[in-house]
């Protein structure tokens, strides 16, 4: 895992830190909050696993000491996807989604654990595939599947719409406007 900071003028990227990872990373995602924090869904070579770190204090060392893994995702028994961050300000809660299912997590740096808040499953008829939380409303996630777009209210953690053959791969909510899904 490379630190990379864009120099005061953009016009340069600085590594500022390089850090081992243990496995193969599939997907990652910084904490919105603190930039020492990140996800990362990861595959072993056997199975798939997510984690939170924390990249360590680096005192202007660029050959840093090892991340540190604040907590385990490891509710999951189907092929993780993607964790995604409450979008703005200091929030608890992280979704992660693998094939099957999609979990609400409540995370504690300080005590360095997340816990299952809740979980629903997508159906026997969808794979999951990715999501976007809604930055305008902390309870609504879209959720891609195959070719479709499926949008979950996380208080009761069921689906409350779908748009069918969406052929979209990824999605991703605009900021500034509420109601505004971008889909890849």
């Amino acid at each position: 895992v490379h630190l990379i900071r864009l120099s005061s003028g953009g016009t340069e990227l600085i590594c500022e830190g390089l850090f081992s990872h243990p496995n193969e990373i599939w997907d990652l995602a910084s904490c919105p909050f603190d930039q020492r924090i990140f996800s990362t869904v990861f595959s072993t070579g056997e199975s798939y696993g997510a984690a939170i770190w924390q990249i360590p204090e680096l005192y202007g060392q660029l050959n840093s000491p090892q991340l540190e893994r604040i907590a385990s995702l490891d509710a999951h028994v189907a092929k993780i996807n993607c964790v995604l961050w409450w979008p703005s300000g200091r929030h608890d809660k992280l979704l992660s989604i693998d094939d099957e299912n999609i979990f609400l997590w409540t995370l504690d740096c300080s005590k360095k654990a997340a816990q299952v808040q809740s979980k629903e499953s997508s159906g026997m008829l969808h794979y999951l595939s990715g999501g976007a939380w809604d930055p305008h409303d902390m309870n609504a996630v879209a959720t891609t599947c195959e070719s479709s777009v499926q949008f979950w209210d996380l208080r009761t953690m069921k689906k409350t719409n779908a748009i069918e053959r969406a052929h979209i791969r990824n999605a991703n909510y605009d900021m500034k406007k509420s109601h505004i899904l971008v889909r890849i």
